[in-house]
């Protein structure tokens, strides 16, 4: 039952961060999907980070941490069907270059900000 708990939280305060960022780029109008791509780098970041931060644990609190800020927060918060969507509608709306660019940069940018965060995990929180 904790572990249910654990991942509530974690994703309850993953979505609200994921809808504080939406309403931040909502004020300003756009065909790119800023929001969804900034929501998605900073999961990637933030899950990076933890696997960094893992590697100099014990497994026990890696387990608990894991429930709250993988499979919680960053699951809450990064959105993947929301890039699918929003990269098809730029698709069907005839913005080739939109939705083409929205996949090249979210895959490049997602796998820089994971490994910058594994970077960041092992070289500043190895405590």
């Amino acid at each position: 039952m904790n572990n249910l708990i654990i991942v509530f939280v974690g994703g309850g305060l993953g979505s609200l961060a994921r809808y504080g960022i939406g309403r931040a780029f909502s004020q300003w109008p756009s065909v790119f999907p800023f929001g969804t791509l900034t929501a998605n780098i900073l999961a990637c970041l933030i899950l990076g980070t933890f696997g960094g931060w893992a590697t100099f644990k014990s497994a026990d609190l890696v387990a608990t941490s894991r429930l709250f800020v993988v499979v919680g927060f960053c699951g809450g918060f990064s959105t993947f069907s929301s890039f699918s969507n929003e990269t098809i509608q730029l698709f069907l709306n005839d913005r080739w270059v939109e939705a083409s660019l929205n996949i090249l940069i979210s895959i490049i940018a997602c796998f820089a900000a994971t490994l910058l965060g594994m970077w960041l995990g092992k070289t500043f929180l190895a405590i």
